[in-house]
């Protein structure tokens, strides 16, 4: 018996790296896949089926099921297909975890206007067009246990110097899953991020060295496998998972860390309307020192609270 026997999940971008890692534990696990990989190079541009084909007939071989799924995510009418081929092979739909996306590295200051909108149509646009048609299925079904499970990035929780348009994608996609976890729990669906690290072909594009870029990922350390990601988006795939809805689940290495909720940290108050004077005086006596000497997204943060798993006999 599987974790996820009699559930079938869509998983876009799921042809290479952590998409295809995840469709094959997803299957291991039980579930029907529906494996959807436009098959593009890393800056979006080109197409291959192969890819995702070559994922599914993997998954068979293993004794699993699913089937391949070409359609464009950052296309509104090709998203709804998406999800219709889970429907159509399967019956139903309970997982939709929106991985897919592109690179387009640039500093701000050098970055065009297209570079900027192809990186937010696949990330942003196509994870809201794939949840637009699996929440019209969900708000109709009405079966419970449903799960949206959304790809961040810490490019974007922490400010990646040279990525602008991903960060922004990226923390766009926060936003959106906030707004769902609000909309659909009353429909049985959980909707939660996944921040990940992983080598990937998209990893080995970012130079290490940038300021504000992502930590170190080494291609030959197991801990940064992309099986390893798989393994916590099964459990949130899962029934077992309906208390975490509206969170964001980091993934490195064999760390699973949960990330805050943005909550006030101070707050200066007034009787009547602030005066300039008043303004300027309360918050740098207030406010600056939270803040001043405190790097805003320190790049190794420790846990308030760490629990290893205890070593296996």
């Amino acid at each position: 018996m599987g974790r996820l026997d009699g559930r079938v999940c869509v998983v876009t971008g799921a042809g290479r790296g952590i998409g295809a890692a995840i469709a094959k534990r997803l299957a291991a696990e039980g579930a029907a896949v529906v494996v959807n990989d436009l098959g593009v190079n890393v800056d979006g541009t080109g197409q291959d089926q192969g890819p995702a084909a070559q994922v599914v007939e993997e998954i068979r071989k293993a004794g699993g099921t699913a089937v391949a799924n070409f359609d464009n995510v950052a296309d509104h009418e090709a998203a709804e297909n998406i999800i219709r081929t889970a429907l159509n092979e399967f019956g139903r739909l309970d997982v939709l975890i929106n991985v897919a996306g592109i690179l387009r590295d640039r500093m701000v200051f050098n970055m065009t206007e297209e570079e900027w909108d192809a990186v937010i149509a696949v990330h942003l646009k196509g994870t809201f067009n794939t949840t637009k048609f699996a929440s019209i299925y969900w708000r109709t079904a009405r079966e419970g246990h449903y799960r949206l499970i959304n790809f961040t990035s810490v490019s974007g929780l922490h400010g990646a110097a040279g990525q602008p348009n991903y960060a922004a994608a990226k923390m766009g996609i926060v936003g959106f899953t906030y707004s769902c976890a609000n909309a659909l729990a009353r429909y049985g669906v959980t909707s939660n991020c996944i921040s990940p690290a992983a080598a990937t072909r998209m990893t080995a594009t970012i130079p290490q060295t940038r300021p504000g870029g992502a930590p170190t990922i080494r291609e030959d350390d197991p801990r940064m496998s992309p099986d390893n990601i798989a393994i916590p988006v099964v459990y949130i795939a899962s029934k077992e998972s309906d208390w975490l809805n509206g969170r964001i689940v980091h993934v490195r290495g064999y760390d699973i860390a949960l990330y805050n909720t943005p909550e006030i940290i101070r707050q200066i108050t007034s009787r009547e309307p602030w005066t300039v004077d008043d303004c300027f005086r309360m918050m740098e006596q207030v406010f600056r020192p939270a803040v001043e000497g405190r790097p805003a997204f320190p790049p190794a943060a420790q846990p308030q609270q760490q629990q290893e798993q205890p070593a296996q006999a």
